[in-house]
Formats: C-alpha cells, sequence, structure tokens
C-alpha cells in the first residue's frame, strides 16, 4: 500500500490522522483510491484531501482486492476504482467486492475507448464511471454527488427498517407488445422473455409503472433502487441507452424529453 509522501493527510491504514485536527465533529468521509499511476493518484489525493476526505491509496490491485473482498467492513464511504491494475484488474475487485457489498458506492476510472469495461463495471455493480483524461472539477462533482446519495441512504436506513420500494403489486402491467409481471420480476417483449441484467429490469420496472409519463433521474433512481445503491448519472444514462436498444424494431419506445426525464410509451406506428 503507498501513499504520496507529500500527503500528510492521505494515509495507507486509517483516517485518523486526518481527523484529529477536529476531535469535537464527526470524522470525514474515508475514501480509497485504487490506482497504480503514481502522477494522477498523487494529483487525485490532493483534490480529493482538499475535499475534506480522509483518503486512503492502494497502488496494487492485489492489495485492493485482499482489503476488500474478506469483509463489508472496510470503513469506506467510496471507492474509486482504475480497472488496469497490476495484480487484480479492477473488475475482479469490484465483483469480489459486490459479493458482500452493495450498498458503498464504487466510481470506475476508465480508458476512453474502453467502452466494454465501462459497460462490464456497471453489470457489476459500479455506481458511476468517468473516462479517462478526465476534467478534475467533473471527477470532484461526481464523488461529492455519490458521497451525498451515500450518505442519504444510510440516513434513510438508520431512521426506518422499511424495506426498498417495491417495482409494483399488479400482477402484469403490459405497454403494447411489452409485459412485466412483477411477482415473478419478468419481462416479455411479443411474448418471447426479455433477458435484462438486475439494474435495467429495475429501471424498466419503475419506467414501465410511469408508462405514458416522464420520469426524472432523481425520482427513477429513487424508484428503482431505493435504499439500496447510489448509482450516478452516467450509468443511468447507460442502463436508458441499452434499454432502448433492446427495444428497437418493437412498438415500445424510450424517449428522452429534455428538461423532464424519460418516457416509455406505445408508439403510433407499430410496423417499424
Amino acid at each position: 500500500m503507498t501513499s504520496p509522501d507529500s500527503l500528510p493527510s492521505a494515509t495507507d491504514d486509517s483516517a485518523a490522522d486526518a481527523s484529529a485536527h477536529s476531535p469535537a465533529t464527526a470524522p470525514p468521509p474515508a475514501l480509497l483510491l485504487v490506482e497504480d499511476d503514481a502522477l494522477l493518484s498523487s494529483t487525485l489525493c490532493s483534490v480529493f484531501c482538499a475535499e475534506g476526505l480522509a483518503v486512503t491509496h492502494l497502488a496494487d490491485g492485489a492489495a485492493a482486492l485482499a482489503r476488500l473482498a474478506a469483509s463489508r467492513d472496510h470503513g469506506f464511504a467510496l471507492i474509486v476504482l482504475d480497472l488496469n491494475l497490476p495484480g487484480a484488474s479492477g473488475l475482479e475487485i469490484l465483483a469480489a467486492l459486490r459479493q458482500h457489498d452493495r450498498q458503498t458506492p464504487v466510481l470506475i476510472l476508465t480508458a476512453r475507448g474502453a467502452i466494454e469495461d465501462r459497460v462490464r463495471g456497471l453489470d457489476l455493480g459500479a455506481d458511476d464511471y468517468l473516462a479517462k483524461p478526465f476534467v478534475l472539477d467533473e471527477l470532484e462533482a461526481r464523488v461529492r454527488a455519490l458521497l451525498r446519495r451515500h450518505a442519504t441512504l444510510q440516513a434513510s436506513q438508520q431512521a426506518s427498517q422499511q424495506p426498498a420500494p417495491s417495482l409494483g403489486i399488479a400482477p402484469r402491467l403490459t405497454l403494447g407488445s411489452l409485459t412485466f409481471e412483477p411477482l415473478n420480476a419478468r419481462f416479455l417483449l411479443a411474448e418471447a422473455p426479455l433477458a435484462l441484467p438486475p439494474r435495467e429490469q429495475r429501471l424498466l420496472g419503475c419506467l414501465i409503472q410511469h408508462a405514458g409519463e416522464p420520469v426524472d433521474k432523481a425520482r427513477l433512481t429513487r424508484e428503482a433502487f431505493g435504499e439500496e445503491e447510489a448509482v450516478g448519472d452516467n450509468a443511468i444514462e447507460v442502463y436508458v441507452h441499452r434499454l432502448r436498444k433492446r427495444l428497437e424494431g418493437s412498438d415500445v419506445n424510450l424517449r428522452t424529453i429534455r428538461g423532464l426525464g424519460y418516457l416509455l410509451e406505445q408508439t403510433m406506428d407499430t410496423s417499424a
């Protein structure tokens, strides 16, 4: 485990040093950065520390895998994870983490053209992604957004033991040739099973419940994922794009309405 020597508030083992200056307040959120590029990691540690976060940096994939795979009690509020790492890939680390921890948000860093890696990372449970090279302001904004959502989910869970919202109680929802059976968690398109990854299924389940009306990102995220995950806007856009592709050629369309959200509707021309 390594950490830039010039950053005394970043640590390899704990966030104690970063919070020692304010013992009367709650400790700062702990962030794990897994990145093997020395220059980039040094810059990111400086940025995150300036944001008031307690940063732990690991440059080796095997070390990160060992740190995250064993238990959900790793103590991090957010994980920023590069995918191309020595020792173990970021996808291996993410898959191992999600075996026992579905809640800690993960922001993956990918190469600009690695679309397959982004999609695979989202399917494995990443909450957002950012393609390299990126603008630091955007990274900071996405980190803040994920931390806010995670804090809100934790507060909500502590205040209430109610389960996450159900995708619906109706035995069958139908829009054109698209059918959703909530009790069986099954979609049919033109009477044929429509196999979807879990997150896409939950999003489409939410959209079909609101068929004919636009659903904005905040509501879509809240109703589809409830208190389980802090899914980022980039991830939502990827899932919507993939759902739109899956519905191509049918009489059901998923349309973006600027300023209002996403609208699932039956098209007038069913011959397309």
